[in-house]
Formats: structure tokens, C-alpha cells, sequence
């Protein structure tokens, strides 16, 4: 589609789409605006193959020869210099010359490339729109560091608070900033007052209910597992101990081999009696065909506190939503994931191990009555959470900020 057919041309910058998911917020969008006659470029930092389908651009820039000594040197470069950033900019520049873009659209799970989003945003006099997934402060102890090893440790408060001033500051520059539950609102709102909720959620063309007969009763986990700060499995694995004997029930792991390797900790220390079946992360195309067959699916999350975990909405939560199965939330987060729970009517979110057993006990007799689950969700509720309903939202926004623009 060339720039005279486009109804808009949209520069997008995002950090790394990074495996299991790559990254389904930004293509939905994406999809969603190449669908309705937007000429969308995406430029991101290269990082895993892009093994997924797309009708649009996407560009990776290399910055790092390898994760030792050369990440090392350029991440301190980083921090003393805000190398990375202005890197960015200046290759994201280079490909872009002589084309026209009617806004930028920055997408980002903590700071990169916010700040190059910025600068290319006011070089080109176009609009920014900043998508805010996650903040440092939602989670404590630097969670989302990449490299957290102990020799790190000395540097990371200097990091953060280096970081966290040039992420406000990047979000200062932004004409409209979006993110992803009512606490990321009321946190970004102080130091941008043009913040709006968009939701995380499901695409319902791929994740519909499908219900049919299932042979074994599946308890079904799928992606990372976090470390204690974020994520507190001891009230599931509590409340499995629990659990009377249940014939061909099993818990289902799809994650990576250190996810395996705390699970097997928990069963161990909890003396799990119940099947345990452990397979490596598999395909986003693969996952909406496990959840349909599986009988509750599991969340993991963590009770808020003063220094968080805060406004952490999983995928995974929404993926289940959309094939309308029994949620198990352990232990509720008694924030924005457990009111969603509720609103909904998805599932729990259990504040204690006997909830846990009790809401296993049920969906098993509704499994031996039917052959499978199915949770009786709220139609009007789930839909506000479909991603074309966020999509349409965020081409709202954008074309608010171009229109705004050309007045």
C-alpha cells in the first residue's frame, strides 16, 4: 500500500517481541491498522526469530554481538551515555528518510525506545502516542532486569533511578500515553495527565470457546514462571496437597526448563501426588488448541503489597478468558487481576488453599458430568477485552493525536 492510498502512516518503535508470545498486544494493533488502510513500519531490537505471520514491515536492528562481554560494555556505554537510545533513533532515522509518517506509535514494557520515540517524534513534528506495559515500580527487586546476577547487584540502584528519569521524562514529551490497568493509570496520570486505559487482552478470532469431551481432567499452565516476588505458588501446590484422590486428573506445564525445574521443587516439597506432565513452551498457533482442552486453566500472581507486585494483568488470564475456561488465580493479587476475575465471573482468584481445592473439587464434577468445562463468563463483560475492541481504541487515540495535528 503506498503513502497516497494510506489513510494514515504510522511509525511504530517497540522493544523486542520476545518468545512465547511475541509480542500479541503490538500485533493485534498492528493488524488491526494494516486492516483498516494504515500503511504501518515497525522498527524493534533484534532479538529471537520473528516466526509468525505478518502484512507489514518489521525491521530488526542488531546491538549486541553476543549476551557477555560485549552486552556488558555497551549496557554500561548505555547507562553513562544513554547509548542504546540514541543508537536507535540514528537507525531507525537512516531507514526512514524520505518517507512520510503521520504519528509515531512507541510500544515498550519498561523504558527502550521510549527515549528514541521522543527524539524521532519531534524531529519529524508528528504526535506520539506511548504504550506503557509495565513500570519498574510495579514489581520489587528489579524483576525485570535482564541480567540479575549477584555482581550486578551494587549497580542496580543507580541503574533504576537512571532509567526511571529518562523513561519520565521520554513520557513527559508524549502527546497521549496508554497502558494497561487502572493502577498503571493513577502511577503514569502523575507524570503525564493524557493517560488512558487500554487493556491487555484476547483475540477472539483465535481464542473462541470450543468445548468437547476431554479424556483427563487438566489442570493447564502455559509460559514463564516467575521469580517469588511476582508470582507465589505455594497456595496452589497447598491446596493440590489438599485434594483427595481425583482419577485422571494431572497439572499440564508448558514452560521453560528453570519453569520445570521450580515447579518440580514445589511438588517436591509439597508432596504432590497427582500427574505431572512437563513440556517446553510451544507455538502461539498451538496454544489456543491447549486451553480448549484443558479443564481449568492456572495463573500464577502474588497478594499486592506497598512495594508491589501492582496492576500486573497476565495474557494468560485473558487467553482463558476467551475460551470461556474455569480461571484459577493462586493466590489473588486483591488488586486489578482478582476485580477483572470477578467482573468477568472467569473463575477465582483464591486467597487460600482450601479455595484452591474446593474450586478444583467443583470444576472436577462438572469435567465427570460433562466430559469438560465450560466457565459461564459475562458476554458484555469479556468482550470490552477482546484486543479488536483495544485495537479500535487505540486507532481512536492515534487518529484523535494526527487529526489534533493537522488542525
Amino acid at each position: 500500500m503506498s503513502d497516497s492510498t494510506a489513510i494514515y502512516s504510522l511509525l511504530v518503535l517497540a522493544d523486542p517481541y520476545g518468545k512465547p508470545s511475541f509480542a500479541p498486544r503490538l500485533r493485534s494493533i498492528c493488524e488491526h491498522l494494516t486492516t483498516k488502510g494504515w500503511r504501518v513500519e515497525v522498527y524493534t531490537e533484534e532479538w529471537q526469530p520473528l516466526d509468525f505471520t505478518h502484512d507489514y514491515p518489521i525491521t530488526p536492528i542488531p546491538f549486541y554481538h553476543n549476551q557477555g562481554a560485549d552486552w556488558a560494555v555497551k549496557a554500561l556505554w548505555s547507562l553513562l551515555t544513554n547509548w542504546k537510545e540514541r543508537r536507535f533513533a540514528h537507525e531507525v532515522n537512516n531507514r526512514i528518510k524520505g518517507k512520510h509518517f503521520d504519528a509515531v506509535f512507541c510500544t515498550t514494557f519498561s523504558t527502550f525506545p521510549l527515549g528514541a520515540s521522543a527524539q524521532i517524534a519531534e524531529e519529524l513534528g508528528v504526535p506520539l502516542l506511548t504504550d506503557i506495559r509495565d513500570l519498574d515500580e510495579q514489581a520489587p527487586n528489579s524483576q525485570y532486569l535482564a541480567h540479575r546476577q549477584w555482581w550486578t547487584r551494587p549497580w542496580r540502584g543507580w541503574y533504576k533511578r537512571t532509567y526511571i528519569r529518562r523513561r519520565n521524562n521520554a513520557i513527559r514529551r508524549a502527546q497521549q500515553v496508554t497502558t494497561v490497568s487502572p493502577w498503571h493509570v493513577d502511577f503514569l496520570r502523575a507524570i503525564n495527565p493524557n493517560t488512558a486505559l487500554v487493556w491487555n487482552g484476547f483475540d477472539r478470532e483465535v481464542f473462541a470457546p470450543a468445548p468437547h469431551p476431554i479424556p483427563t481432567f487438566d489442570i493447564v499452565y502455559t509460559g514463564r514462571i516467575y521469580e517469588s516476588e511476582l508470582q507465589d505458588p505455594r497456595c496452589f501446590f497447598e491446596g493440590l496437597s489438599l485434594l483427595p484422590e481425583l482419577p485422571k486428573m494431572r497439572v499440564v506445564w508448558y514452560t521453560n526448563a528453570l519453569g520445570q525445574e521450580r515447579v518440580q521443587a514445589y511438588a517436591k516439597r509439597y508432596n504432590i501426588r497427582c500427574t505431572m506432565v512437563y513440556n517446553d513452551y510451544v507455538s502461539p498457533a498451538e496454544v489456543p488448541h491447549i486451553l480448549n482442552a484443558s479443564s481449568i486453566v492456572l495463573v500464577f500472581s502474588h497478594q499486592a503489597g506497598k512495594d508491589g507486585p501492582h496492576g500486573i494483568m497476565t495474557t494468560k488470564f485473558f487467553e482463558a478468558l476467551g475460551v470461556e475456561k474455569p480461571v484459577l488465580c493462586a493466590p489473588s493479587d486483591e488488586e486489578c487481576l482478582a476485580q477483572v476475575i470477578r467482573q468477568t465471573n472467569a473463575g477465582v482468584a483464591a486467597r487460600t488453599p482450601q479455595e484452591v481445592s474446593a474450586f478444583i473439587q467443583d470444576k472436577y464434577h462438572e469435567w465427570q458430568q460433562h466430559g469438560y468445562t465450560r466457565q459461564a463468563v459475562k458476554p458484555v463483560e469479556k468482550e470490552q477485552f477482546a484486543r479488536q475492541t483495544q485495537a479500535a481504541h487505540i486507532e481512536l487515540l492515534l487518529s484523535e493525536l494526527i487529526r489534533t495535528a493537522h488542525d
